[in-house]
């Protein structure tokens, strides 16, 4: 990942020659969260009229459960997705097992998969229940995942109302 000022100097261009490219589309910035510019060594293939490198994107599977009372139906929970991605025919990179509320969001593994997630290393999550990601702010989530080219899917559909999660939290 290069700041602006980095990768003018790799291009031999000034920062506001890539400002221009940027806003007339011809080699767009990508984007932090807190809306910072930033390149990429595919943009430096692109800029230098080469193709850019495919990496590999991953296909993860997130499990969790609350407490570590709960380990048996963690364990249930990684067969169940792996069966629900094989009849898909996806091929699963990674399994993430964590133990912890899903109201926490400094969560180690889940703050590790949103920094995947950010850096476009993930193609495909897929989750037993939208609240095996999170309790609350899912739709955030995934608006989040999908602008950085991830899609999350959400093999059991039924929901709780936000009363019954919460009560089930609590």
């Amino acid at each position: 990942m290069y700041k602006p000022h980095e990768f003018a100097k790799k291009l031999g261009v000034t920062v506001k020659t890539l400002q221009r490219w940027d806003t007339s589309g011809k080699l767009p910035a990508k984007r932090t969260v807190s809306n910072y510019r930033y390149y990429t060594d595919d943009d430096l293939r692109i800029a230098k009229g080469l193709q850019p490198l495919e990496a590999k994107k991953k296909v993860i599977i997130y499990c969790r459960v609350s407490s570590n009372n709960q380990k048996p139906e963690l364990v249930n929970q990684v067969k169940a997705m792996e069966i629900f991605c094989s009849s898909k025919g996806l091929a699963i990179d990674e399994t993430i097992k964590e133990i912890g509320g899903g109201l926490n969001f400094k969560r180690k593994k889940f703050l590790v998969l949103v920094s995947s997630i950010l850096k476009g290393e993930v193609k495909t999550l897929v989750v037993a229940h939208k609240d095996r990601l999170c309790r609350f702010a899912f739709e955030f989530v995934e608006e989040l995942a999908t602008s950085y080219g991830c899609e999350i899917i959400v093999a059991n559909q039924e929901s709780l109302s936000p009363q019954q999660e919460l009560v089930e939290d609590l």
